[in-house]
């Protein structure tokens, strides 16, 4: 008995071990095991890859929805809260430098410089990009000097909406004035003595036109002399750009390296209304010194104002514009595209809709409506034409009067631009839904 125990343990372990050494053989030589062709192993390889695919799709699903109710949340990375912050600073600052400058130019015969008027994305509440890129535009409004007017004349015709100007500074008779050097009848001895404060057709104008980079360059060097007397100055370390001679461009860096970058426009009221020929050039090309474009910015600007203290909850439409510029980025679409639609949506859908629940299908309605506007290759622009315009934007006799302005003109003129576009935007809604919420 004692022998026949120890011969059946010692074969209950032999075979304990071939059955342990047959399963190591089988993971590490699967196809010896399974005795199937390299076809058969082929396949079922296929198939845990296709599964593991479906795997990858299924949760790339979850994600997209994911995103899909980060957007009907409200949860949406929107720089609207940091960059309004930063417009008070920058304006606070512009507007103490121009009261230095104010003071200081006070007995001379130079643009008097008004208060400025924060323009562009950055004071409307969105941007097409972050908030650490974003550029803060203010228009600082020129008043001619005592004795002095300024004349504005078409120097082109039909180039709506950017239509070109020159601004003639034609002199005033100020004998009637107390203590007036009057430039007309006064004896030229008087005009041209060396003490006289600076006349602004010597060294501002060219032929009798005030000169865009004449002034740009003035105004930048009395900003560079300028910031050093100011309380705020101690502050922020100031750089004047080199990059556009129509504009002034500052960057100004904190204690802390944080920066800020500023751009000053010049702009000369259209009468008393919302509209202003302005030193900013709509494109990249090269125009004459003496050329003043025809800017839509303070009108827009206030007419974001205007919305955002009617739309419930003040913001959504900025989230919206911002998610789709940002969605479209690197593509064929400008943001001022966006703008415009979304400019649209505020002027005729009820303003309820702009919500956090609705900002989802906000974003949806847009891209179709780009969609459509890119099959019927037309966009109005949102000031010329528009019957329906509040009653707080002051716009000229000739823009209610005029057609409708196509704004999609550029995409039309390129016949390999215009398909892609569409291509992109169908894509785009494709994906866009993708993310449908539940």
């Amino acid at each position: 008995m004692t022998w026949g125990a120890v011969l059946f343990a010692a074969i209950a372990g032999v075979l304990i071990l071939l059955f342990w050494l047959w399963r190591w053989l089988r993971k590490t030589r699967p196809e010896a095991d399974s005795g199937g062709s390299e076809k058969e192993i082929l396949d079922n390889n296929t198939d845990k890859k296709d599964k593991e695919e479906e795997e990858g799709s299924d949760r790339e699903g979850v994600e997209n929805k994911q995103q899909g109710n980060r957007i009907t949340s409200g949860c949406i990375e929107w720089p609207g809260q940091i960059m309004m912050s930063r417009s008070r600073v920058v304006k606070e600052l512009v507007d103490d430098l121009l009261r230095f400058l104010r003071t200081r130019l006070s007995n001379s015969f130079v643009p008097v410089l008004q208060p400025a008027i924060g323009v562009g994305s950055a004071f409307e509440g969105w941007s097409p990009c972050e908030a650490d890129d974003a550029v803060y535009q203010l228009l600082v409004p020129l008043e001619p000097p005592a004795g002095h007017s300024f004349h504005r004349e078409l120097a082109t015709l039909g180039q709506i909406p950017a239509r070109d100007y020159r601004i003639r500074v034609v002199l005033e008779c100020a004998c009637r004035v107390r203590n007036m050097l009057c430039f007309i009848h006064s004896p030229k001895h008087h005009v041209r003595m060396k003490n006289r404060p600076p006349y602004m057709l010597d060294f501002l104008c060219t032929e009798l036109y005030l000169d865009v980079e004449k002034l740009a360059l003035w105004f930048r060097r009395l900003v560079k002399q300028a910031w050093v007397a100011l309380p705020r100055a101690r502050h922020y370390k100031m750089e004047v750009l080199p990059y556009s001679q129509r504009t002034c461009q500052l960057r100004l860096t904190s204690g802390s390296g944080s920066r800020l970058c500023i751009e000053v426009l010049f702009g000369v009221q259209l009468g008393c209304t919302d509209i202003f020929l302005t030193s900013h050039s709509a494109n990249d090309t090269y125009i004459r010194s003496t050329i003043w474009q025809q800017s839509c910015a303070v009108a827009e600007s206030k007419f974001f104002s205007h919305m955002t203290s009617q739309v419930p909850q003040g913001s959504f439409h900025l989230r919206c514009l911002h998610l789709c510029t940002r969605m479209l980025k690197g593509m064929e679409f400008s943001p001022y595209t966006l703008k415009t639609i979304v400019m649209h949506f505020l002027n005729t859908r009820p303003l309820p809709s702009w919500c956090r629940r609705g900002c989802f299908w906000q974003v949806v309605d847009i891209l179709n409506f780009l969609h459509h506007c890119l099959e019927q290759k037309q966009l109005n622009h949102f000031f010329f034409g528009n019957k329906n315009m509040p009653e707080e934007i002051i716009l000229p006799e000739h823009f209610q009067q005029s057609e409708p302005f196509n704004i999609l003109q550029h995409v039309l003129k390129n016949p390999y631009v215009h398909p892609r576009a569409l291509r992109l935007c169908e894509q785009l809604q494709k994906d866009l839904m993708k993310r449908l919420p539940d």
